[in-house]
């Protein structure tokens, strides 16, 4: 049961990414960067659901690091900078504890990384 959800976390992080992708909202290097990290980090997420060796340990460390770090620093100074890239509408600033309660959505994805690097 758990490699079903699993499956499907890694399923809806995919199709979010593609779907970004395909509807144009990539359009500056900050978000460009994002949606490479996201790519990145997809992949070693596959590596793990799918228990197949992409790359070395080593590689899978530095992503986790840089991953973690990177979406972190995008949510709290870019994220909100860049709503309206995304079709998001921008009002007035969130609190840094709001922002950063969205990152609870990526906290598998750095899990299976973690444990797949490590």
């Amino acid at each position: 049961m758990a490699d079903f959800f699993w499956l499907m976390y890694l399923g809806l992080m995919g199709t979010t990414a593609v779907w970004f992708l395909i509807k144009g909202k990539y359009k500056n290097n900050i978000t460009k960067l994002d949606f490479l990290v996201s790519i990145i980090t997809w992949f070693g997420l596959f590596g793990y659901v799918t228990e197949t060796e992409l790359l070395t340990p080593v590689v899978w460390k530095f992503v986790f690091v840089f991953g973690l770090l990177w979406d972190v620093l995008f949510t709290i100074f870019f994220a909100e900078k860049f709503a309206g890239d995304f079709g998001l509408e921008e009002e007035e600033e969130m609190p840094l504890a709001a922002k950063l309660s969205g990152l609870v959505f990526v906290l598998p994805l750095y899990y299976g990384i973690y444990q797949y690097a490590f």
